[in-house]
């Protein structure tokens, strides 16, 4: 090993360039290529190049530009990791909404004479749910927001690897924690405290005014 490269956080950072006829031997693969990349003049010379390479009888070879060869390469591994963790993050979202309901059934409980004493005075039903559902998204922003942001702290740029199956090789990743899905976790959370904070608010809306002054 003669030293290490970087390529701001790019595919090639998980590649190991070295002599090609040492590499073979190495692996014993005798003379033969996986793939060959080529640096062409300009971005539209690749259809002509392509359909030279295509046309000739003595080569079976697949074109590509490099990112289509990289989306390629990584789509099943891109699949996997998105469909378990759209199934954990449902789960999670799942439980979430579930604590919320608990959690507001808990505190409209607590307040049920509160409650009842505003009604009894004038104030609607409407407002009573309004106020709640509010309270309740507001909690479950302020909670969004701090998990999004030890999120960032814990994980934005942290380093890690998995196999692609497809090529039977290595790939090094590093996480992105980009604005864009912390804005989608905190909204995600605003979501969650909205649909938690609805069904008490409603049960404080719809128990008799009598009933809920007497509850302890």
């Amino acid at each position: 090993v003669v030293g290490i490269f970087a390529t701001d956080g790019g595919l090639a950072e998980s590649e190991v360039w070295t002599d090609a006829r040492v590499f073979q031997a190495a692996y014993k693969r005798g003379n033969t290529f996986q793939s060959v990349l080529v640096r062409l003049q300009s971005v539209d010379a690749f259809d002509a190049f392509k359909t030279f390479l295509e046309r000739d009888p003595r080569l079976s070879v697949k074109a590509m530009r490099q990112d289509e060869y990289y989306l390629e390469q990584s789509q099943l591994v891109s699949n996997l990791i998105t469909g378990l963790g759209s199934i954990i993050a449902g789960l999670m979202a799942v439980g979430a909404t579930f604590g919320a309901l608990n959690t507001m059934y808990s505190a409209v409980a607590a307040r049920s004479r509160e409650i009842a004493t505003l009604r009894a005075l004038g104030f609607h039903g409407g407002p009573v749910v309004v106020s709640i559902v509010l309270e309740s998204a507001l909690l479950a922003l302020v909670g969004g927001a701090l998990g999004g942001l030890g999120a960032y702290v814990a994980f934005d740029g942290f380093q890690a690897a998995t196999m692609n199956w497809q090529s039977f090789s290595q790939v090094a990743f590093a996480f992105d924690v980009t604005p864009f899905l912390l804005l989608q976790g905190v909204a995600c959370a605003a979501v969650i405290g909205l649909i938690g904070g609805l069904f008490p608010a409603l049960r404080a809306a719809r128990i008799p005014v009598v009933t809920a002054l007497r509850e302890s």
